[in-house]
């Protein structure tokens, strides 16, 4: 097994295992400075898309950890996390698992952004904690709205153009198929297709998706992109949701429409959302980390204002 450093400082980083549905779910914490540090602070909790990691996070964590105590996991079936066959794959798992983190390895409101696939198990969880939430961020996120049907997005949208829908019900060609996705080349290629400055498709996002798939049970895992099942609709989920909401955009992203699919967010996301777009693709976090950094550090702060004004003074 090659040994590939991380790109984050290892002093300040923690990395732990916690343990979900009896499987183990690699996690990573930083806190700020002591002289810093805030208990009545929100923490922040980062979700990865499908076939990422905690590792495409490598240049948000530290910036955020100036300020903020920033967690982040990989769901179960990615990364370093397990990839157990029989379980459930979706947005159902995944917002669970979210929950269950925030309450166990948290324990206060959490601000929850995540990116793609992330971004709609970001969005669920959010909306199930309630008032555990202290808002919600959305990066290029995936999801289906109640009033369209959406095409299928990213790997499953290649797969699909490449051989066809009913062809892919084939074990030996969904096995192929797996071959040539996780091959380097194929991914830094894929990479290259969704950022549009190609700066960070670097060796350690190469390898940081191509690692996981080695594992045991990667192959099972990869098999469930065509068969996910839709999830409830955004919408629906924008209706429960009752933290602050931001939505960061890839305006240039390819895999989704990004202005259509603004729009349709546009059309059913709570009045109270705060939107900033980026000439980025589908990564922006990833693609301009400085960008969504700022962007996100300033969305935090005024959210922190916004709450210390709206609750009234303790006179006792």
């Amino acid at each position: 097994m090659s040994c590939l450093a991380s790109p984050l400082p290892r002093r300040t980083v923690e990395s732990f295992t916690w343990n979900y549905l009896d499987h183990p779910v690699h996690s990573v914490r930083q806190r700020p400075p002591q002289q810093l540090s805030d208990r009545d602070q929100p923490a922040v909790l980062l979700v990865h898309g499908f076939g990422a990691s905690t590792d495409h996070w490598r240049h948000n964590i530290p910036a955020l950890a100036d300020r903020y105590e920033v967690h982040a996991l990989d769901l179960l079936g990615f990364g370093r996390s397990a990839k157990p066959q029989g379980l459930p794959y979706g947005g159902g798992l995944w917002r669970d698992q979210l929950v269950a983190y925030v309450h166990d390895q948290i324990g206060r409101p959490t601000v929850i952004a995540g990116n793609s696939l992330g971004g709609f198990a970001a969005l669920a969880a959010g909306a199930a904690l309630q008032d555990t939430c202290a808002g919600v961020v959305l990066l290029n996120a995936a999801g289906p709205f109640s009033d369209e049907q959406q095409p299928p997005k990213g790997l499953a949208a290649i797969a699909r153009q490449t051989i066809g829908s009913a062809l892919l019900k084939s074990p030996v060609l969904q096995r192929l198929l797996f071959e040539n996705l996780r091959r380097p080349a194929t991914i830094r290629r894929t990479l290259n297709r969704v950022y549009v400055d190609r700066t960070n498709v670097d060796d350690f996002l190469v390898e940081s998706i191509r690692r996981p798939s080695l594992d045991p049970g990667a192959f099972g895992v990869f098999r469930t992109v065509f068969d996910i099942p839709r999830g409830q609709p955004l919408d629906e989920l924008f209706v429960e949701l009752q933290a602050p909401l931001l939505l960061l955009w890839g305006i240039r992203d390819p895999w989704i429409n990004a202005p259509g699919r603004r729009s349709s967010f546009q059309r059913h996301a709570p009045a109270a959302t705060t939107e900033v777009v980026l000439e980025a693709g589908h990564c922006p976090h990833d693609e301009v980390p400085d960008q969504v950094n700022e962007a996100l550090l300033h969305w935090l702060s005024e959210l922190e204002v916004s709450q210390r004004t709206s609750c009234p003074e303790d006179h006792s």
